[in-house]
């Protein structure tokens, strides 16, 4: 605590060191959006002086939109606003009073690019991508082939992020990143998030915020960052709504929004539906191990069909008390899940004793379901300043999974039966306070608490001699999880003279983990208690070159817990030849990034490029060795060392042509682990390895409503100190059409369609084995889209919770006990 107080003593005396040191003569000034009177964040302020146009000063709007110059000599000044989406403002001001020492130009509002007025519609154009002092924002309304897909498939076209073939997001190639919706943690999120996105519809989605080196006010967990997902709530008088979907080959989804805002109050509900058609995969596995004692091949053929669906519905309150005080509170549930199966036929092979070879079958079925609830409750109390703030936030979470699943074999091994159920309820409690001391100085400080309780009943069946399924001991398992985290924050933001901007913070939090694995056969499954307290730093500095452009230096500091499934001891032998186990002495990853990078925007073209570098200690990767006496495998999450990467990220978009614009983007990072001796005998990997990840798209727009876009993504395999991971690549295209006043549209949206199934293909090899995964599904696509709008609509800002619980490392962002999924 300490540090925090020095901290806000620094930033305090560096604040009034600034304001003695201003000139006589200073401009000041708000601005806000013409349509709904928001204030708008990080506009760019250019001051002109005199009639050369040589610009003299810049600025960036703060989170009220307000904006200073100071130390000014007495001239006239032309200003010049700006900002993404929105027609530049022009402002003169003319200091001509010897008495006046201070302008204040009031609220100036901005108009949209392009801002349409009727009887029922409110439209305002947005850029497809937008680059915030603290993060990418995306707009998914604006994506011409979004509609008709799930947030799976938008996230793979958001600057920064990835998404390989089983759905598991990245950030850099960082898998570490936590996902938000509406900036609060999802009930679901205590499952396989990579499964609630697939059943979440693109045209439920507003906007995608990407945050790669979130602020000491951020929860300090995952490496990669944060990811949070907007959805479409609108702030607007009277009642409107909103109907669209699509139906395709492979998957149909519906979004359905209604608003009701009259007076202090609001509502606004949202149902969102999703259904895949079944899907039938195929798979390959060959496993060798050869040693002094052992040389046996392995290989095994096999298909299944899976079917997904999902709801998603959401309702929202809001009730303004008074002018400064606001409540509000929101309900969202989730239900959905997946069912797989399968057959597969095997070989194995041993070469020292080919009496022990054998052939089999095997049947499977896996059934896979959650149903959970985000329930979140706000208060929020402005005070006669603006920009001074007082929110206190609430949320209860609660996530229960299901596993049944089935394998049958013909011969070799042990008939299964398992059902594995899962309850969590997390408690989440928040308080922020925001206070601007000058124009220049705002500081923000709060404290948060996060209380989670997690139960796994992992229940399995073999058969007894007679062929009956009896409950079998030793491969059951209940565990009960506790994770309490306490943190708190401040975080300091300094506007100074030339356009330089500085954002410092400080975050201090502590972990306290309880952890009881019951086992009524298998030793060493003891309680496990960890404590540690995480002091987090972060630093932005910023300077404005001139209208649109920008340097910017970051430094944050991250760290990834291990979630309930990387701890708990018990052996999970669902797959008999990848068994998994849980390592109740992890250690959570810790990592550091300078990131420096610069920003050009403007009516023709986008550009960010940035050089950043990473040191993460403590890394986490699935460390694989041969099961003893078994043909097999078993892999145990491990703290194997650290890892030093540099990397180059590259967005950018131009309008080559008025009715045509390129986008594309590009993330490369080196991958060079430095492993501790224990596992230096089992790493394979050891040379230097650079990975990416790129896109690129073509739109076409013309004046008649009809737009059109091509989008190509293109993926690297990712390394692990054992092997490689699939690459990834896709194409895909869409046209649209808009009418009745742009109120509804049709489209027609092809994905793969040069290739009906995508393959990849994964290697794992260490000491005396190797594994070879090739696994294909169905990619292809053809579908339509709709949508309509009705009332009086334009997306706003609402009232949104504060809740962010950025926490966990989940194993490919999955649950224990859970069945493979396709």
């Amino acid at each position: 605590m300490k540090y925090l107080l020095l901290f806000l003593l620094v930033l305090s005396g560096f604040g009034k060191a600034t304001a003695q040191d201003n000139a006589s003569y200073s401009i000041t000034g708000t601005v806000k959006d013409s349509v709904n009177g928001q204030p708008v964040e990080f506009a760019s302020v250019a001051l002109l002086k005199g009639n050369s146009g040589a610009q003299f000063q810049s600025a960036v709007t703060d989170s009220i939109g307000h904006f200073t110059f100071k130390a000014l000599p007495r001239d006239t000044y032309r200003i010049i606003i700006g900002s993404i989406g929105y027609k530049n403002k022009f402002v003169t001001a003319n200091f001509t009073d010897p008495a006046t020492v201070g302008l204040n130009l009031g609220t100036l509002q901005l108009l949209s690019e392009s801002t349409q007025l009727t009887e029922v519609v409110v439209e305002s154009k947005a850029e497809l991508v937008s680059n915030k002092i603290d993060k990418i924002v995306y707009s998914v309304e604006k994506d011409v082939t979004a509609s008709g897909g799930s947030a799976t498939d938008v996230l793979r076209k958001v600057p920064l992020v990835s998404v390989d073939n089983d759905g598991n997001v990245s950030v850099r190639g960082d898998g570490n990143v936590r996902i938000l919706i509406n900036g609060k943690a999802t009930g679901a999120g205590g499952g396989n998030i990579s499964d609630v996105l697939r059943t979440i519809p693109a045209d439920q989605i507003k906007n995608i915020e990407v945050m790669a080196n979130p602020s000491a006010k951020y929860d300090a967990e995952g490496s990669a960052g944060v990811i949070n997902i907007i959805t479409k709530q609108k702030s607007t008088g009277g009642f409107s709504g909103s109907v669209s979907g699509g139906a395709g080959t492979r998957q149909n989804n519906f979004n359905g929004n209604l608003n009701y805002n009259v007076g202090k109050f609001s509502l606004s509900a949202n149902l969102g539906l999703n259904n895949g058609w079944p899907q039938t995969s195929h798979s390959y596995l060959r496993q060798t191990f050869e040693g002094e004692s052992v040389n046996t091949v392995q290989e095994t053929h096999g298909s299944s069909r899976s079917k997904r669906n999902g709801v998603n519905p959401s309702l929202n309150l809001g009730y303004e008390i008074t002018e400064k005080d606001n409540i509000s509170s929101g309900f969202r549930y989730n239900d959905g899940g997946f069912e797989n199966q399968g057959a597969s036929q095997s070989s194995f092979t041993d070469n020292m004793n080919p009496s022990a070879s054998n052939a089999f079958g095997a049947a499977t079925y896996s059934k896979f379901g959650w149903k959970g609830f985000d329930w979140n409750a706000d208060y929020r109390h402005k005070f006669a300043k603006a920009g001074h703030e007082f929110t206190f936030s609430s949320q209860w979470s609660q996530n229960h999974m299901i596993t049944r699943y089935s394998n049958d074999y013909t011969d070799f091994y042990q008939d299964q039966r398992a059902d594995n159920d899962g309850r969590n309820n997390e408690y989440t409690f928040q308080a922020d306070y925001a206070l601007p001391i000058t124009d220049s100085l705002k500081l923000e400080a709060g404290g948060k608490t996060i209380l989670r309780r997690f139960k796994s009943d992992f229940t399995n069946f073999t058969p007894d001699d007679s062929g009956q399924m009896v409950y079998d001991p030793e491969n059951s398992n209940l565990y009960n999880y506790n994770q309490d985290v306490v943190a708190g924050y401040a975080v300091g933001t300094l506007s100074l003279k030339k356009g330089y901007t500085i954002m410092a913070g400080a975050r201090l939090e502590h972990t306290g983990i309880k952890g009881n694995a019951q086992n009524e056969i298998q030793q060493g499954l003891a309680p496990f208690t960890i404590n540690y307290e995480t002091f987090i730093p972060s630093l932005t500095l910023q300077k404005n070159l001139s209208m649109g452009k920008s340097l910017k230096l970051t430094y944050s500091k991250r760290i990834t817990r291990p979630s309930m499934n990387l701890l708990n001891p018990f052996i999970n032998r669902t797959n008999i030849q990848a068994q998994t186990q849980g390592n109740p002495d992890l250690d959570p990853e810790v990592s550091q990034t300078v990131e420096f990078s610069y920003g050009s925007f403007s009516q023709k073209a986008t550009l960010n490029a940035a050089l950043y570098y990473r040191n993460t200690s403590g890394l986490i990767e699935s460390v694989a060795v041969p099961l003893d006496g078994e043909s097999g495998t078993i892999a145990t999450s491990q703290n194997i060392g650290e890892n030093n990467s540099v990397g180059l990220s590259l967005f950018g978009s131009v309008n080559l042509f008025k009715i045509f614009s390129l986008r594309g983007n590009f993330n490369a990072y080196t991958y060079k682990p430095n492993t501790s001796a224990a596992y230096s005998g089992i790493q394979t990997q050891t040379g230097t390895y650079f990975q990416y990840n790129a896109f690129v798209s073509g739109t076409l727009t013309f004046e008649n409503g009809i737009s059109g876009e091509v989008f190509v993504i293109q993926n690297s395999s990712r390394r692990t100190i054992q092997g490689t991971n699939p690459s990834f690549n896709m194409l895909s295209m869409g046209v649209k059409k808009q009418f009745w006043d742009k109120k509804a549209s049709l489209g027609i949206n092809i994905v793969s369609p040069f290739k009906k199934d995508l393959t990849f293909n994964s290697r794992t090899t260490s000491q005396n084995f190797s594994t070879v995964n090739n696994f294909s599904v169905p990619f292809q696509s053809f579908g339509f889209t709709f949508s309509y709008n009705f009332g009086k609509m334009q997306y706003g800002n609402n009232n949104r919770s504060k809740i962010n619980n950025d926490d966990m490392r989940q194993e490919s962002q999955g649950g224990q006990g859970q069945a493979p999924s396709n």
